[in-house]
């Protein structure tokens, strides 16, 4: 066997390695007649290449394999993880970052659903990680409708059967409870269509919120809605028996790139505005500050602004003095009949009040 017959792979799978679609669709290509190899037109997928061949797909030629990679994307509420959808809806694919390459998704996550989603250049990686056989947990966060029993989530690992679709392997365990709704950690191991949300609507809860928190080793952590964040080559070589592409292969992580503007959204970076203006940042000063030092360091870089001086006060009695308010009577004066009702009434209280300090 020669070097050349080593290094041969079908045509299929050759596609779907290069990023342009997935095996399956790789076939149905080539049974349409898209694919073309060495200037003969295929009509059967069932045919081997090498890297001298000379393929072309829609009259274009194939790109060259890169090295397989492999991105965790935080998927949000309502876009659709399918490259085209025949409603027009926003997709995922519609939403990452331009400076990535063509990627496909390993699995999908429904419109409604929210949470890791793997993406990745290679199909054959794709498809490996898809497989059961694989042997990786997909692990989710649930808020249902209800309160679940725990005799009922646990009698899902012995399976359960949904109009003719048998789901086996879910193990499910409460959480919490608050109110009318109940939080479920729940863990797949197949991730067939819609799963989750058939099986609680079997058991009578309606799915709320769905969040995948996790893909195997690969975890969701605190990674930004709607951000990408590139798995490292050595992870893919250790976990998931990807082969060194070159030498070259040993690259850093690449961190997240957010779909939103850096100066806009929750997860926008601080001061970003202050940096954008190029304004000093007033540095920390340890312990204490005296008034001075306070003012200085809050008004550093700013506009000075003018003071008003407030408004003078009025002189304040003088101790023991009361404002004029009207002639009053002195303090413990007896009323008389030339008073009128409103002098006698405060006449007699501070009468009565002084007699008491006496006693």
């Amino acid at each position: 066997m020669t070097e050349n017959e080593v290094k041969k792979e079908r045509i299929a799978k050759r596609m779907a390695r290069a990023g342009l679609c997935s095996r399956r669709d790789a076939e149905r290509w080539i049974t349409d007649g898209r694919v073309v190899v060495n200037g003969e037109k295929l009509d059967s997928p069932a045919f081997t290449v090498s890297a001298t061949d000379l393929i072309l797909v829609d009259g274009k030629p194939m790109p060259k394999l890169e090295r397989p990679r492999l991105w965790c994307y935080h998927k949000p509420v309502g876009l659709v993880t399918s490259h085209r959808d025949e409603k027009g809806r926003e997709t995922v694919f519609d939403q990452l970052p331009e400076d990535m390459p063509r990627v496909i998704s390993v699995g999908r996550l429904d419109l409604n659903s929210e949470g890791l989603l793997l993406l990745t250049n290679d199909g054959e990686l794709a498809r490996r990680l898809e497989l059961p056989a694989t042997g990786w947990k997909r692990k989710y966060r649930v808020r249902v409708h209800g309160h679940p029993k725990e005799n009922a989530l646990k009698s899902l690992q012995k399976g359960v059967t949904i109009e003719g679709i048998r789901y086996i392997g879910i193990e499910a365990t409460l959480d919490s409870s608050k109110g009318a709704n109940s939080w479920l950690t729940i863990s797949l191991r197949e991730g067939k269509n819609r799963e989750i949300r058939k099986v609680m609507e079997h058991l009578g809860f309606t799915v709320l919120r769905l969040i995948r928190v996790s893909y195997g080793p690969l975890q969701l952590g605190e990674l930004p809605t709607g951000a990408t964040e590139e798995v490292k080559s050595k992870i893919l070589r250790d976990q998931m028996g990807v082969e060194k592409f070159d030498d070259n292969d040993d690259d850093e992580t690449v961190p997240f790139q957010s779909r939103k503007p850096k100066d806009q959204g929750s997860f926008a970076p601080k001061n970003v505005k202050r940096a954008q203006k190029n304004e000093p940042i007033a540095p920390k000063i340890k312990g204490r500050l005296t008034p001075a030092e306070r003012m200085e360091r809050n008004t550093r870089g700013k506009q000075p602004t003018e003071r008003f001086e407030r408004p003078e006060r009025s002189a304040k009695p003088e101790s023991g003095a009361r404002p004029e308010r009207g002639a009053k009577p002195e303090s413990g004066k007896r009323p008389t009949k030339d008073m009128d009702r409103k002098e006698r009434r405060k006449t007699s209280a501070s009468s009565k009040q002084t007699r008491k300090r006496i006693r």
